[in-house]
């Protein structure tokens, strides 16, 4: 009988095969792609945020409603942690003015050749493009080779949610664990875009930012960047307030975040006779895309200290979020009340979850990796143990 198994070679499931190998195990670590990490490597695109320099109270609570479940495995391997396991892997990193913390590199590419390295070097064999389908006495593969059954002594599962399906988080594992009686809260979007019905004058300004507003959500105000797509909003400000968003709150947006209303109103009010309604917005310190939203969602644009209350509080009608498989991440999953504390499920004794199956959700800016990195070496430990 082989020694620990691991599904999925994604960032937590690569965590929980190092803390097994560590603690002297064999492992297995099988990954239905034909590559490792790929989910990670597109986060590095961007620069990978591998976590937020904050300290440990604030950090935790950024998670809601999961904050006191992750806050043991957050005290284990939180963002001092990060910082530490990247130098570890020849990576040096930075913190940026927002307090989110980079690899120097600038990618994910060279701390995964590093990481997979150290791995290989203890011990685990990494299988790819070995597919989970199933329970038959076993964990059940669809392989290179065809049909293989491994029967480990203790197995962890990183297998991801259910955004981003073609990099292999695509919730094929939901069916196998609810039959096996694994309770699952419904998977919903988190840190994504929303939909809106444009007319056809915003077509020229899709693809433009708005910078410097504020966005208003059940009584939070966010200032964030954001996108002007063909799709709707989407961008670090729209993620920011998803959540809300998501939940039916709405979404106004003060586009002079810096000006009281009646100064906005002295500025308005020097505009000279005959000017264009645009053209009165531009000198207020609108941008052109800003303008287009006025346009869009204010018309008939009024006068006066009206046309000022609406540039301090313009409402966005969102027609719902865009698609999962869009969003960054996902809120659903195995929950709190399936697993023991160390990760364990409930109704599958001897397998543990890790990763974005748990039902846990965190807003971008480092959260969704260092807690991904952080249930894994939990669930690894505790399979080891």
């Amino acid at each position: 009988m082989m020694d620990c198994l691991v599904i999925g070679a994604g960032p937590a499931g690569l965590m929980a095969a190092e803390a097994l190998a560590g603690a002297g195990r064999r492992v297995v670590l099988c990954e239905a792609k034909a590559s490792a990490g790929r989910k990670f490597l597109m986060a590095g695109k961007s620069g990978l945020n591998l976590t937020k320099h904050e300290d440990a109270m604030t950090f935790t609570a950024r998670y809601d409603e999961a904050s006191d479940w992750l806050a043991p495995m957050l005290a284990l391997f939180g963002p001092k942690e990060a910082q530490e396991w990247a130098r570890g892997l020849g990576q040096d990193v930075f913190t940026g003015s927002s307090g989110r913390v980079f690899p120097v590199a600038m990618k994910g590419s060279p701390l995964l050749r590093a990481w997979l390295a150290r791995l290989g070097a203890a011990g685990v064999d990494l299988r790819s493009r070995w597919r989970w389908v199933g329970l038959d006495d076993g964990f059940a593969f669809d392989t290179p080779q065809g049909r293989q059954v491994l029967r480990p002594l203790v197995t962890v599962l990183a297998l991801g949610g259910a955004s981003w399906a073609r990099l292999g988080s695509d919730a094929a594992w939901v069916p196998m664990l609810r039959d096996a009686g694994v309770e699952l809260a419904p998977f919903r979007p988190a840190n994504m875009g929303f939909a809106v019905a444009w007319s056809v004058h915003m077509a020229r300004f899709f693809g433009m930012p708005v910078k410097g507003a504020a966005l208003c959500v059940a009584g939070r105000r966010e200032r964030g960047e954001f996108v002007v797509s063909a799709r709707g909003l989407e961008g670090g400000g729209i993620y920011a307030v998803s959540k809300a968003l998501r939940e039916g709150a709405g979404l106004v947006l003060d586009l002079l975040p810096d000006l009281k209303e009646a100064d906005v109103a002295s500025r308005l009010a020097r505009s000279r006779a005959g000017e264009t309604v645009a053209n009165r917005l531009r000198k207020v310190g609108l941008s052109g895309v800003a303008v287009a939203l006025m346009q869009e969602f204010g018309r008939p644009l009024p006068d006066g200290m009206a046309l000022a209350r609406l540039l301090k509080a313009l409402p966005v009608p969102l027609a719902g979020p865009r698609p999962m498989d869009e969003a960054i991440s996902v809120a659903g999953g195995i929950t709190r009340a399936a697993c023991t504390d160390g990760l364990e499920l409930r109704a599958m004794p001897g397998v543990y979850a890790c990763g974005e199956m748990l039902d846990w959700e965190a807003p971008t800016g480092g959260y969704l990796l260092t807690a991904c990195f952080a249930t894994g070496k939990w669930a690894g430990l505790a399979a080891a143990g």
